[in-house]
């Protein structure tokens, strides 16, 4: 093995560990701003649920009945 195979070897063992670090630290992003993702989707859901709902507008005013 002469020099340059041996720094090749060592430039594509760099390579990978760096492609590894890089796809975990990705991963680990991604879990994170699902996390809050789900947090804010929770949020919403409980602030959509104790809103007061507005009343029908005409509901109950005009009545069609047919004898």
């Amino acid at each position: 093995m002469d020099f340059f195979s041996g720094m090749s070897m060592q430039v594509t063992q760099l390579q990978q560990t760096l492609s590894l670090n890089m796809l975990k630290s990705a991963n680990s992003m991604q879990a994170a701003e699902a996390t809050v993702m789900l947090q804010n989707f929770a949020e919403t859901q409980a602030s959509i649920q104790n809103a007061v709902q507005a009343p029908h507008p005409t509901s109950g005013n005009l009545i069609d009945i047919k004898a």
